[in-house]
């Protein structure tokens, strides 16, 4: 039994209409506590191929600029991102602590006037973007991980504790 051996099982079980379907219609579902509004949601937000409309409703809300209540449509690559973050690290429970996902451009302003970390043009703000953390992960992990995903950018910001994940260019940086 070889390397080539393992790849080809692997395709063709992948290949057959059995896992196909299993795959498919799995529902994803995510959890999140924010940490600002003290809210929580556990939500399926896709089914498939087929995005939950109301879901995608309801979590735009929840992650709404908690200074200023203002909503934005999130990108759903992100959920995606976040999803397959949480099936990688092995935690199908887990629950994402959310300290920042959508900012209006006043927050922006006024978070970079008091901190040089604040992106002028900040995905953010266009609702491609989430700081967050696992309660019972270590940030680095949580970072490590996110980085061998490569699906955007990944931001480290251990003194605050806290990832940044967003859908843009694939890059890293700590702070």
């Amino acid at each position: 039994m070889n390397r080539r051996y393992f790849l080809g099982l692997a395709l063709s079980t992948a290949a057959s209409p059995v896992f196909a379907r299993r795959t498919v219609d799995k529902p994803r579902v995510l959890s999140f506590y924010h940490l600002h509004t003290e809210d929580r949601i556990d939500i399926t937000y896709r089914i498939g191929d087929h995005y939950q409309r109301s879901a995608l409703q309801r979590l735009n809300y929840f992650f709404r600029d908690f200074r200023t209540g203002d909503t934005i449509a999130m990108d759903p690559r992100l959920l995606d991102l976040l999803y397959d973050l949480k099936v990688t690290l092995g935690d199908p429970d887990a629950r994402y602590h959310v300290l920042s996902a959508y900012r209006s451009p006043a927050t922006n302003r006024m978070l970079r006037r008091s901190s040089s970390g604040v992106a002028k043009k900040s995905l953010h703000l266009k609702g491609q973007a989430i700081d967050i953390r696992f309660p019972d992960l270590s940030t680095r992990h949580l970072r490590d991980t996110a980085i061998e995903l490569s699906r955007g950018g990944v931001g480290y910001y251990p003194r605050s504790n806290f990832v940044h994940l967003d859908t843009g260019a694939v890059r890293q940086w700590r702070a």
